[in-house]
């Protein structure tokens, strides 16, 4: 089957659209902002969730389970890189020679005509987004955005805002990110990851590069000075006329960060532009790699022309996005965290400022290693990161959209810990898990539950054995 990957068309001539996996973050939000703006959306997922009752409820036709009779009269499919060529909805649309696009062109199909921002990068995408949505509302605007996770305050992805500005975060995992035509764009930083994708390391740079040039003429771009792979793509871009604004700690950087301070669950900065103190930036958020996030979204709102006090005031309001360390309750002194960290570098970052957190008490973290190829490329990075905590409960391999790699599993990763072997273990039965971690931690601890897929869950499951044990 063919997907369509080239430039999109305007949503509003995709006909009749129907989402193969409406579910999913991405898909959800692009499909609540079509039905916002009146579209006729239809779609179907594996499973039962309250994302699919909320999108009932705000038009859309959807079924539970997978058939070629659930495109109805749809126009248009819309898939992502997850969907096989074995689903039967797939099938269907090829058997009747339905237009078949990609989840990156439905997006970029419903930011046409906006001005919009493309926010990229091997980690901080999400959290990025959601910080420059935020500022932007704070200034009295209204923008549309799609974000690759809920944010705290309105539990939203996405939003068809008034406004004539977009925010979209650009997953980069399977070269889609390409299709956009934004007027501004960020990258966090650049680092192999989807090698599976990509191949090379060396690939995934030549990516970045190609994802610079789709700036509009007249645009910019905003990179992280502190990080070499965005540094290296810096240097190109300029070279091919590119107007590249930089953020960081380097003190060549455009906007610098300077008088760095993490305390706890939050952080503190003050960027400084052309010499010029903008004014010190209190966060809600734990690291510096929040800071540097932070930063790149004040770059991005003051190059789109919006006021730095105002900016600096919505960054200083944002209580954070669901699964970016969220805390997921306390009890027995014990703190649970949840997060969405799945490489290495996430590892180290959220790691760090658990530790920040935890303020004299220990690191309790359980790590649920996401797919097969991801796992066999970074097992020892992945050990190494995982060195940082105290206690270290390693989960078996969530698949995702991967079969099974033989001879790889989370006992590659368990192996690779830097730890006495008491104080890891490699626990391949999910039911179980809850429990270790529940032994393991003590009054003044914090329990991290670390991975992208159903990891997420065992945070209720360790408060409530918790609370048990105080009965």
């Amino acid at each position: 089957m063919n997907v369509h990957a080239t430039r999109p068309l305007a949503a509003e001539d995709l006909g009749r659209v129907h989402f193969v996996g409406i579910g999913g973050a991405g898909m959800s939000g692009i499909a609540r902002i079509m039905l916002a703006r009146g579209l006729p959306v239809s779609g179907s997922d594996a499973k039962e969730t309250v994302v699919l009752s909320a999108l009932r409820a705000l038009g859309a036709t959807v079924h539970v389970g997978h058939s070629g009779e659930h495109l109805g009269d749809a126009d248009t499919v819309v898939v992502s890189t997850a969907i096989r060529p074995s689903n039967p909805e797939l099938i269907e649309a090829g058997r009747r020679g339905l237009r078949v696009v990609h989840r990156a062109g439905a997006l970029a199909s419903v930011m046409a005509g906006r001005r919009a921002v493309a926010v990229a990068g091997t980690h901080g995408k999400t959290t990025t987004t959601s910080l420059l949505t935020v500022a932007i509302q704070h200034c009295g605007a209204d923008p549309s955005f799609a974000i690759g996770g809920n944010l705290n305050d309105s539990g939203a992805n996405a939003h068809n805002g008034s406004g004539d500005v977009f925010v979209a975060e650009a997953d980069e995992s399977d070269g889609s990110f390409l299709v956009y035509s934004p007027l501004a764009a960020i990258v966090t930083n650049v680092e192999p990851d989807h090698l599976d994708h990509y191949g090379t390391p060396k690939a995934v740079g030549e990516a970045f590069e190609l994802f610079a040039d789709t700036v509009l003429p007249g645009g910019f771009l905003v990179t992280c000075a502190d990080d070499a792979g965005a540094h290296r793509l810096t240097e190109t871009a300029r070279g091919r006329g590119i107007d590249v604004r930089t953020y960081g700690e380097h003190p060549e950087a455009d906007l610098r960060v300077v008088d760095l301070v993490t305390h706890g669950m939050g952080s503190s900065f003050e960027p400084v532009a052309l010499g010029r103190r903008l004014g010190r930036i209190d966060l809600r958020l734990p690291g510096r790699h929040n800071v540097l996030n932070a930063a790149a979204a004040l770059s991005a709102g003051m190059g789109l022309g919006f006021p730095v006090e105002r900016l600096r005031e919505g960054l200083a309001s944002f209580t954070g996005t669901r699964r970016r360390f969220e805390h997921k309750g306390t009890t027995g002194e014990v703190r649970v965290f949840d997060s969405y960290a799945h490489h290495p570098t996430e590892l180290v970052a959220d790691l760090a400022a658990a530790r920040d957190v935890a303020d004299g008490g220990r690191v309790v973290v359980v790590f649920q290693p996401h797919l097969f190829s991801r796992t066999q490329f970074f097992a020892e990075e992945f050990g190494r990161a995982l060195g940082l905590a105290d206690e270290v409960v390693v989960m078996e391999v969530y698949a995702a959209r991967e079969d099974p790699v033989p001879g790889v599993t989370g006992a590659l990763v368990a192996a690779a810990v830097p730890l006495p072997p008491e104080h890891v273990v490699f626990e391949p039965s999910w039911s179980a898990v809850a429990g270790h971690l529940a032994d393991r931690a003590g009054p003044g601890d914090i329990v991290l539950t670390c991975g992208a897929g159903d990891v997420t869950m065992i945070g209720p499951e360790v408060l409530a054995l918790l609370e048990g044990k105080q009965q």
